[in-house]
């Protein structure tokens, strides 16, 4: 297919002509938008080998020993060399791998390998096919909501986007949260060092509670989850880590968990998928200790729409349309925050529920980590 905007011209003059009787067409911001779209429809059918590749180990392979032929890939991967190909192809359309006509071998370069072959990377994006898989199996009963207006909670959703997200946040969390999130808080790594009594509420599959256990091993973590399946993953994950008894998982929503003097409740990206986020705030005046701090962290946004109209913009509010508003009008109250919030309207939340001491303490190009205190 033929790519620069020029050569969408004479495919879209037709209709250029056919609209004009009915608004003023200008051919080329129509020949642009056309070329937008299909990069667009490109990424979009792209997502799913995305999710093939990260699942097969095609990326981690091609990383680790490529160059490589279709052959020599299907080989080191078990998987057939036809199909192999076919990806091979699409992937080098997308700019996702290199391809070398002389050797005619596939190869990645390191910045590719570190968005999408290397787990523990600081740009790690091959989990995302997770997600975008579970917002298209999920979406008839997105459609039916827009309807209805009712919810979609999480326990209706696809099996994928649970193990998607909590591999997609791994990546921020692994590589910020105790380097610099907790270090931004005021006197909270001192405490944690000494030994501390932490909640970690909404924890799904416990990844931000694991990261904290294992950089502080004289405190007590406790994981809390509404989800019950979760839950289950994250105390398998925390055996295997031979965490211990420092480290317990509890089914519990954010305003039913045990009120007992924590010194640091966390938030990780889910305080806005709530119902009731004033509700989880006052349950955590009551169950933090009067010293206590609470860390929100939540996705990166301004306080205006115009001031998200970007491309990290772009994806958090898909996202929210997809998993995190139908979630929250699942809940109790439905507040339906969204995961475009912003820091005024959640120092608001605070307030309302009681924590009046707010301040932004770090940030990252995707997260917004907030502290609130009494």
């Amino acid at each position: 297919m033929r790519s620069s905007n020029a050569q969408f011209a004479l495919t879209f003059e037709n209709a250029r002509h056919s609209m004009e009787d009915v608004m003023e067409v200008n051919s080329d911001r129509l020949n642009a938008f056309m070329g937008k779209m299909i990069t667009e429809v490109g990424a979009a059918m792209n997502a799913s080998l995305v999710l093939l590749g990260d699942k097969l180990g095609l990326y981690r392979a091609l990383a680790a020993k490529g160059p490589m032929n279709s052959a020599e890939l299907a080989s080191a991967t078990g998987t057939n060399e036809r199909y192999v190909r076919e990806w091979l192809s699409s992937q080098a359309a997308s700019g996702y791998v290199e391809y070398d006509t002389a050797s005619g071998k596939f190869s990645m370069l390191p910045e590719q390998a570190m968005a999408l072959a290397d787990e523990d990377s600081p740009v790690f994006l091959g989990a995302v096919g997770n997600v975008i898989a579970a917002a298209f199996l999920d979406e008839p009963k997105i459609t039916d909501a827009f309807k209805s207006g009712k919810g979609v909670g999480w326990n209706r959703r696809s099996e994928c986007l649970f193990c998607g997200t909590a591999r997609f946040f791994r990546t921020g969390y692994m590589h910020h949260l105790v380097q610099e999130w907790l270090p931004a808080l005021d006197g909270v790594v001192d405490k944690l060092k000494r030994g501390a009594k932490v909640a970690d509420v909404g924890c799904g599959h416990g990844v931000s509670t694991r990261l904290m256990a294992n950089a502080f091993p004289n405190s007590r973590f406790y994981g809390f989850d509404y989800h019950e399946g979760s839950i289950e993953a994250a105390r398998k994950a925390a055996n295997e880590a031979k965490l211990g008894d420092r480290v317990s998982f509890a089914v519990h929503s954010a305003k039913t968990y045990p009120a007992e003097g924590y010194d640091l409740v966390c938030f990780f990206d889910c305080l806005h998928d709530m119902g009731d986020p004033v509700g989880a705030i006052s349950h955590v005046r009551e169950a933090m200790d009067k010293d206590g701090t609470c860390m929100l962290v939540e996705p990166f946004a301004g306080d205006r729409l115009e001031d998200n109209l970007n491309p990290v913009g772009r994806v958090y509010y898909a996202a929210s349309t997809m998993i995190c508003t139908p979630a929250s009008l699942d809940q109790e109250v439905g507040l339906a925050l969204g995961a475009q919030a912003g820091e005024a309207r959640l120092r608001k939340v605070a307030r309302e529920g009681g924590l009046t001491r707010f301040r932004r303490a770090a940030e990252t190009p995707f997260n917004l980590i907030l502290e609130a205190r009494i």
